[in-house]
């Protein structure tokens, strides 16, 4: 069988550089044989992957399709690698291609947009009017933009992978604005876009208000902070973790946090905190990690009392990812008292919904209650679930942790497009009672995110705003293009990738007919 994988792999790899008519049938064979042969055999694959899928970027079918086929690989088994990071390059540059396809469409009578696997001549003929010469190239990007999110999600679900995307802030801003303007008309983004947001960030400052102590955290494979609160109080409370006070979580809360299914017979989560910001905003627990607002350069949240006992069904809002808490370092406690000294005041912060303070009531902590396993109850907790990104510091703890000393973010290759927002669960209420270690790396041999080896002529530039607007009526409709000499939606599109026009065999078949003697 490992022998048939591998001259099937092979046939992808030449029909795919020759272009020829046996690709479909040689990616069919691969999909089929990746099952029954050794991730060994599949990481290979991926290697030998890599450079055929950066060199195909420009023969649009065949770049998607072979994303499709490196994350199908991933998902058996194979480690992303250096085609992960050539995956999400692709989708920002085709991406961008079907914002402006969407844009255009808007501006030429609006409604909804053709499904990306119908998009036909008649589509592109319609765009042409604000896009002019860039319609061909808009209307590939819609026609890929479904398989390119695909692949992503899958590439985004290898931790290294996230590790290196977030080591290029500039590249992961740029990448989260193209899939959030997707997500608004194709919801098989939304997922890619959470995704980025759990690359966003691997490390908070976290401070008890119980203990007054601070602890420097490291953790991945967090989607929400419904699953950051349950590891963290495994992580903190009673002896086996740091000693603060609280009850333990039940360990089969932990393990469907960290890799497990959840237990339907302890699927219900109770609270230990109220979670907010250090600059004294309500975070909660719908929020992700990459919600928790900056001081002085470092993420911080302040665990503080209940205000109102909240629970949370048990598991992970991505369970095909791994969860992980660890504790960096405790702070010294003078280290903790300056940190303090910047915090907001005791009970100044309370949940939402929580019942107003009366007859000296100053919202503290109340003993947590403990109801049946198989307990259900509502939805509650609404706090903020997004916030604009913020600049991300770098990976080594002392710089990513100890404030100033930053670095600057790399400039990505992506223009900025559309505001990214996270999307979370809601929590669950109890009833009222009565009176009475390090992230996993890329090889060395791959770079963080792999822009040096293409033209930097091939990007549009990051300055300009992506939809120029009219005093007279700003946003998209009131859009004038630019009298600045080039065809119309040129400012919109990247330029058209080397043998785009040239790629007839692998473009939609309305698209370019068949060049004379051929067999297509």
């Amino acid at each position: 069988m490992t022998e048939e994988f591998r001259a099937a792999f092979q046939r992808v790899l030449d029909t795919a550089a020759e272009q020829a008519p046996g690709f479909p049938a040689a990616v069919h064979d691969v999909f089929r044989l990746s099952s029954q042969v050794p991730q060994e055999e599949l990481a290979a694959a991926m290697e030998a992957l890599a450079p055929v899928l950066s060199d195909c970027e420009s023969v649009a079918g065949i770049a998607a399709d072979l994303a499709v086929l490196a994350g199908a690989l991933v998902e058996a088994g194979a480690p992303a690698g250096q085609v992960g990071l050539e995956v999400l390059r692709q989708l920002g540059s085709y991406g961008q291609a079907a914002v402006a396809f969407m844009h255009a469409w808007d501006k030429t009578g609006g409604g909804a947009p053709p499904h990306p696997t119908e998009v036909a001549e008649a589509e592109e003929q319609r765009v042409e009017e604000v896009l002019g010469e860039n319609a061909p190239l808009a209307t590939l990007g819609w026609w890929t933009c479904l398989r390119y999110g695909l692949a992503a999600k899958a590439m985004l679900g290898d931790a290294s992978v996230r590790a290196a995307v977030r080591a290029d802030s500039g590249a992961l801003e740029g990448l989260s604005q193209i899939v959030h303007a997707l997500s608004t008309r194709l919801p098989e983004f939304t997922e890619v876009g959470e995704l980025l947001r759990m690359a966003e960030a691997d490390t908070v400052l976290v401070l008890d208000r119980g203990s007054w102590r601070g602890f420097r955290i490291r953790f991945d494979g967090i989607g929400d902070n419904f699953q950051l609160h349950t590891l963290l109080a495994d992580t903190l409370i009673g002896k086996e973790g740091r000693r603060l006070q609280g009850s333990r979580p039940d360990p089969r809360w932990v393990a469907a946090c960290l890799d497990a299914a959840p237990d339907p017979l302890a699927d219900v989560v109770r609270g230990e905190w109220d979670l907010v910001g250090g600059d004294g905003t309500w975070v909660g627990n719908e929020a992700a990690p990459a919600d928790i607002p900056f001081v002085d350069g470092v993420r911080v949240l302040v665990l503080e009392p209940q205000t109102l006992a909240h629970s949370w069904r048990a598991g992970r809002r991505h369970p095909h990812i791994p969860g992980s808490v660890a504790i960096i370092e405790e702070l010294h406690p003078d280290e903790a008292a300056s940190w303090w000294s910047r915090m907001h005041p005791a009970g100044s912060v309370r949940h939402p919904l929580a019942p107003a303070i009366d007859h000296g009531d100053t919202g503290a902590h109340r003993p947590p209650l403990h109801f049946g396993a198989a307990a259900h109850f509502e939805e509650v907790d609404s706090g903020p679930a997004s916030s604009t990104f913020p600049a991300l510091v770098p990976e080594e703890d002392a710089d990513l942790l100890g404030g100033p000393g930053q670095g600057a973010a790399a400039d990505g290759p992506w223009s900025e497009a559309y505001p990214s927002e996270a999307v979370g669960w809601a929590e669950e209420p109890a009833p009222e009672p009565e009176a009475g270690d390090a992230l996993p790396a890329l090889e060395p041999e791959v770079e963080p995110w792999p822009m040096a080896r293409h033209d930097p002529e091939a990007w549009p530039s990051a300055d300009p705003e992506p939809w120029p607007q009219t005093p007279e009526e700003p946003g998209p409709r009131g859009y004038v293009p630019p009298d600045d000499g080039r065809p119309p939606g040129a400012h919109l599109m990247p330029p058209m990738p080397p043998g785009v026009s040239d790629s007839w065999a692998w473009a939609p078949r309305w698209k370019w007919p068949p060049p004379p003697g051929t067999d297509s």
